[in-house]
C-alpha cells in the first residue's frame, strides 16, 4: 500500500478527544538552557493549531538531546514548555516528571479540558523509550485517547512514541508529516518529469543506497561535494588531495554503469575549486578536472560546473537535493552551494531540499521560503530517499 494513503488528521474525528502529539523539539541550546534556534518547535505550530481549532485537549511530548534513559537536568524541556507559552499565547502546563508519566504528568493529563495543552517531561529519561518497551508505551497511551505522530525528525526510529502508541491508540500523521510524506512521497511515487536529482556531502558511503534507489527513478542526477572525487577516480582522473574512499571506487564504478544501462545522466563536475587547505585563507584556484594539482584540495565545484548543473535545475519539473557541493560554511568555497540553491529557488517546480545540510545552506541563505519543501528529518530524510520505509510513518493505519 502507497505510503500516500496514511491516515491524516481530517481523516478523523478530533473534537474533545485527548490527543497525544509526537513533535521533535529537538533544538539547540546553549549552556545556560536558552533555545538557540525555534524552527523546530514553529514547524508543529500548524498540527498544534490544528488540534486546539477542532477543541481537543493536547499532550505534547518530545525528547530532547541524549541522556540515554536517566534525567539530565541540562535536558529538562521546561525551556520548551516556556517557547510554545510563547509562540501560542497561551499557557503550557508542563508535567515536570522525571518517570515523565509519574503523579504530575497523570494528574494534569485527566484534568485537561478541550483546547489546553501541556507537555511532557522529555521522553528519553526512560530508558525504556528507545527499547519500543510495551509497558512505558501503555503508560503514555494511558494518558489520551488519540495519538499523532508529527514528529518526521524521528520517524526512522521505531520507539514508543514514534512507533508502539500506533497499537494502543487511534493514530494519524500530523501536518508537518503529511507534508513530508505528500512531497517526498509523491516525487519517489510519481513524479514530473525531467527529474533532477543533486546529491552531495563528503562521502560516496552515505549516500550508496540513495543513487541506488534514484538510478531507478530520475532522469538526471548530479554530483558534487566530497564525494564527486570517489567517482572521478573511478572514471581515471588524478584527484591531488582531495577527498577519497578507496574502498568504494569499484562501486562508483557500477553506479555510473548501472545509471549508463538506465539511460540515466549521470554529471560529474568537469572543473573544481582546488585549494592549498581547508582553511578561510587557503590559497586556491580553478582547476579543469584533468588539470588538478597534486597537491590541491577539492572544495567546490567549479564555474562550468557550476553552469552544467544550473542548467539541468532550470529544465526541471521535479528537483531533489541533499548535500552540499563543497565545504560552504567557508565563504570562499560556497559558490557552487550558493548556485544550486538560488537555481532550485527560481525553478517553478517542486524542489525539496533533503533535510540536513543542505536544508541548513538554505536556510543560512534565506532561501527556505521559495523552495516548495525544505524537509525537517536529515536521517529520516536520507532514509526515505534510499526507499527504506519509516516505521513512524508504516505504523499509522491507512485510511
Amino acid at each position: 500500500m502507497s505510503i500516500l494513503n496514511k491516515r491524516k488528521m481530517k481523516d478523523m474525528n478530533l473534537k474533545g478527544e485527548k490527543v497525544l502529539v509526537r513533535c521533535d523539539f529537538n533544538v539547540p541550546m546553549d549552556k545556560t538552557g536558552n533555545i538557540t534556534d525555534d524552527s523546530r518547535i514553529k514547524a508543529s505550530l500548524p498540527t498544534i493549531k490544528y488540534l486546539l481549532s477542532e477543541n481537543a485537549s493536547l499532550i505534547l511530548m518530545s525528547h530532547l538531546g541524549r541522556p540515554k534513559g536517566e534525567p539530565k537536568k541540562e535536558l529538562t524541556l521546561l525551556p520548551v514548555a516556556e517557547k510554545i507559552k510563547e509562540l501560542l499565547g497561551c499557557k503550557v502546563y508542563f508535567a515536570d516528571d522525571n518517570e515523565v508519566t509519574g503523579k504530575n504528568a497523570k494528574k494534569i493529563a485527566e484534568e485537561l479540558k478541550p483546547g489546553e495543552v501541556m507537555l511532557l517531561q522529555n521522553l528519553r529519561f526512560r530508558k525504556e523509550e528507545e527499547k519500543n518497551v510495551n509497558s512505558f508505551t501503555k503508560e503514555l497511551a494511558s494518558l489520551g485517547t488519540v495519538y499523532v505522530n508529527d514528529a518526521f525528525g524521528t520517524a526512522h526510529r521505531a520507539h514508543c512514541s514514534t512507533t508502539g502508541l500506533a497499537d494502543f491508540l487511534p493514530a494519524a500523521m500530523g501536518l508537518l508529516i503529511e507534508k513530508e510524506v505528500d512531497y517526498m512521497g509523491k516525487a519517489m511515487e510519481k513524479p514530473e518529469r525531467p527529474f533532477v536529482a543533486i546529491l552531495g556531502g563528503a562521502k560516496v558511503s552515505d549516500k550508496i543506497g540513495v543513487i541506488e534507489n534514484l538510478i531507478d527513478k530520475v532522469d538526471t542526477l548530479l554530483i558534487g561535494g566530497g564525494m564527486a572525487f570517489t567517482f572521478l577516480k573511478a572514471e581515471g582522473f588524478e584527484i591531488g588531495q582531495s577527498l577519497l574512499e578507496e574502498d568504494k571506487i569499484e562501486m562508483a564504478s557500477d553506479l555510473i554503469t548501472m545509471a549508463e544501462n538506465k539511460g540515466v545522466d549521470l554529471i560529474l563536475p568537469v572543473d573544481v575549486v582546488s585549494a592549498s587547505e581547508v582553511s578561510e585563507n587557503a590559497r586556491y584556484e580553478i582547476a579543469e578536472i584533468h588539470q588538478m594539482p597534486e597537491n590541491g584540495i577539492g572544495v567546490d565545484i567549479g564555474p562550468k560546473t557550476i553552469n552544467l548543473f544550473v542548467e539541468r535545475i532550470a529544465g526541471a519539473k521535479t528537483i531533489i537535493w541533499n548535500g552540499p557541493m563543497g565545504v560552504f560554511e567557508i565563504e570562499l568555497f560556497s559558490k557552487g552551494t550558493r548556485a544550486v540553491a538560488e537555481a532550485m529557488a527560481k525553478n517553478q517546480g517542486i524542489t525539496i531540499v533533503g533535510g540536513g545540510d543542505s536544508a541548513a545552506a538554505v536556510e543560512k541563505m534565506e532561501l527556505g521560503k521559495d523552495m516548495a519543501h525544505v524537509s525537517t528529518g536529515g536521517g529520516a530524510s536520507l532514509e526515505f530517499l534510499e526507499g527504506k520505509a519509516l516505521p513512524g510513518i508504516e505504523a499509522i493505519p491507512d485510511k
